[in-house]
């Protein structure tokens, strides 16, 4: 989790370790990881995976203090959120699902 946690950092511009905000990084890829794992069908997501985890996770740090935004418009400048953070990656989950289920799948043969 720590390299979850540094490329996060890097992702984000933190260039300083603030105990404060690693905390609440944390805490955010491990709910996100969670999250995952929950759309996987409790399979632990694979390292290939990670990306999600760190872009989901970048998606719910950007939007701390504005969690429930669904529209809002000042000056011409609009913002609205999707209703699901792993909305955008639906294909991904879906083909790792797949493959996994043919990993599973065997063969029978008779002789």
């Amino acid at each position: 989790m720590e390299l979850l946690l540094e490329q996060l950092e890097n992702l984000l511009g933190i260039t300083e370790s603030d105990p404060e905000t690693d905390k609440k990084l944390m805490w955010i890829l491990e709910s996100s990881k969670a999250r995952l794992k929950l759309l996987l069908g409790g399979i632990e997501p694979p390292e290939e995976l990670n990306h999600i985890i760190i872009e989901v996770s970048v998606i719910r740090f950007n939007r701390i203090g504005s969690e429930g935004l669904t529209s809002h418009t000042v000056e011409g400048e609009s913002q609205t959120w999707n209703d699901g953070d792993f909305s955008g990656f639906e294909d991904e989950i879906e083909s790792f699902l797949d493959a996994q289920t043919e990993t599973k799948k065997g063969r029978v043969r008779f002789l």
